[in-house]
């Protein structure tokens, strides 16, 4: 748990921020197997490390993925979603 605790100093300041995003197939199909999520996994991290973000926890089901993502405030969510997305 204190893995969840750990604040993150900035040069002006002093952060812990996280964010919760679901993904969801089109309609709901169920097109996510077990093997494409062991794929996705390493490619949704290196995404949150190019914006110097952290993959705190992902996992998913058949027709949606959960990404729990410590991200600092200089980086805009919709940017970080777009390219999550992409």
């Amino acid at each position: 748990m204190s893995h969840y605790n750990e604040i993150r100093h900035g040069r002006h300041g002093v952060f812990l921020m996280h964010l919760h995003l679901v993904f969801v197939t089109k309609y709901r199909r169920e097109v996510f197997t077990k093997e494409i999520l062991d794929e996705l996994r390493p490619i949704c991290s290196s995404v949150c490390t190019d914006f110097e973000a952290e993959l705190v926890e992902f996992d998913g089901e058949d027709d949606h993925v959960h990404l729990l993502v410590n991200y600092p405030p200089k980086v805009s969510v919709s940017n970080l979603v777009n390219s999550l997305k992409g």
